[in-house]
């Protein structure tokens, strides 16, 4: 049996390929993907600096596209790398202007066709060091984003610099208020699946930017988490990341986590002569979390879950108490926005303590049930009237889920 073909050997046989017959001198592979490779971690997508021609790439199936805050690239989509982008420059002295153009100098590694690093600045020992050196000190400025993308970075085990720090704490950053939120929310959701996804928000807090993105979280520490013998950490940004860090040991779910760190969004709507209680912040999350998904422009799948989890979690936390019925609302509740293995994790990492949830799975397979699986004659369901039907078939779920039950 032959030995299985790696995909970077894929990639450079690839190469090979693509540029047969050409000066593939002043042609190198930059970006994330060396920095992967280097780190011999799974990567996808491709960023290309060359001094080929727009002509040789247009005849080898690239498109030119301009973005809006982008250089116009040539761009490519291969079923097994992802998106080939290729940045053109006139000479070999623009690939280095093009490192130094770039964020951090660990992501400014450069290697070429047969594979041999270009490193003019050093990114291999930050790398090594997993250390955020920016590769000039106008790199936030040039685009403030990356301030986030090095939150983001931090939430997987890197740090920045004492120089990268000290740009974000000086700096101005009210220009962040003409840069679409879509590009925030791609590095809030990545940090969601990193190892520590609350150091994001912390240091986002700690240098006090981001507040056009995520008003919500700077608001947070002016909030009661409860009353002090329920939550003696104090405020609901504590609070927050507190949960958020237990969902966190629980599960790699980025939507769980989210769930997790917002899922007391709604006590942001209480009137704070009622403070330190928050009666009906559940409901008050359920109506908040639809704007607040949209504003961020996060997916229907992230907005249904956060809707759930606000409504639902501290009902769930009473699970051996409540009726039957009110059981079945909240597994119906959980099955239609996909929170049936969320739900019980935000719950618990809310109470700091494993939720006991009996005949929670029972609950599920009885939401789930058919009409024709709840022993519901079809043609007499149909002499029903329309607005009762809802109520005749709720009872049946009813009576099959106590019948588990027993």
């Amino acid at each position: 049996m032959k030995p299985e073909i790696s995909k970077t050997d894929r990639l450079f046989t690839f190469f090979n390929d693509l540029f047969a017959g050409n000066n593939t001198t002043d042609t190198f592979i930059v970006g994330g993907i060396v920095r992967d490779l280097l780190l011999n971690k799974p990567w996808k997508d491709i960023d290309i600096v060359s001094t080929l021609t727009e002509e040789f790439f247009r005849s080898n199936g690239f498109n030119p596209v301009t973005g809006k805050t982008t250089k116009p690239i040539m761009f490519k989509n291969d079923p097994l790398f992802g998106n080939i982008e290729v940045t053109l420059v006139e000479s070999p002295e623009n690939l280095v202007k093009n490192l130094e153009s770039r964020d951090f100098s660990a992501n400014a590694i450069a290697m070429d066709m047969a594979g041999k690093i270009f490193d003019p600045l050093d990114g291999a020992t930050t790398l090594k060091e997993r250390r955020l050196k920016v590769c000039s000190r106008s790199s936030f400025i040039a685009d403030p984003i990356r301030i986030f993308r090095g939150f983001r970075f931090e939430s997987d085990g890197w740090k920045m610099d004492d120089e990268a720090e000290g740009l974000i704490q000086n700096g101005d950053w009210s220009l962040m208020e003409s840069i679409p939120v879509e590009r925030f929310t791609r590095e809030m959701q990545k940090a969601f699946a990193n190892k520590e996804p609350a150091k994001f928000f912390r240091r986002m807090y700690e240098f006090n930017v981001g507040s056009n993105y995520l008003p919500e979280l700077f608001k947070m520490p002016l909030v009661p988490a409860g009353p002090l013998e329920y939550h003696p950490e104090g405020d609901l940004l504590t609070h927050s990341l507190q949960v958020l860090e237990r969902v966190s040991e629980m599960t790699s779910d980025p939507i769980a986590r989210f769930c997790g760190f917002f899922h007391d969004i709604g006590k942001l709507a209480t009137d704070p002569r009622k403070y330190p209680h928050h009666h009906g912040h559940e409901e008050a999350g359920r109506k908040m979390s639809g704007g607040f998904c949209k504003r961020l422009k996060l997916p229907m799948s992230w907005e249904k879950a956060l809707s759930s989890a606000t409504a639902m979690h501290d009902l769930l936390s009473y699970w051996e108490e409540i009726r039957i019925g009110t059981k079945l609302k909240i597994a119906m509740n959980a099955i239609a926005n996909g929170t049936s293995e969320i739900l019980p994790i935000v719950t618990s990492a809310d109470r700091a303590k494993k939720i006991m949830l009996s005949g929670w799975d029972k609950a599920l397979k009885v939401a789930e049930m058919t009409v024709q699986e709840l022993d519901i004659d079809a043609d007499k369901l149909q002499e029903i009237p329309p607005l009762e039907r809802r109520k005749f078939i709720m009872e049946r779920r009813i009576k099959k889920l106590r019948e588990l039950f027993h």
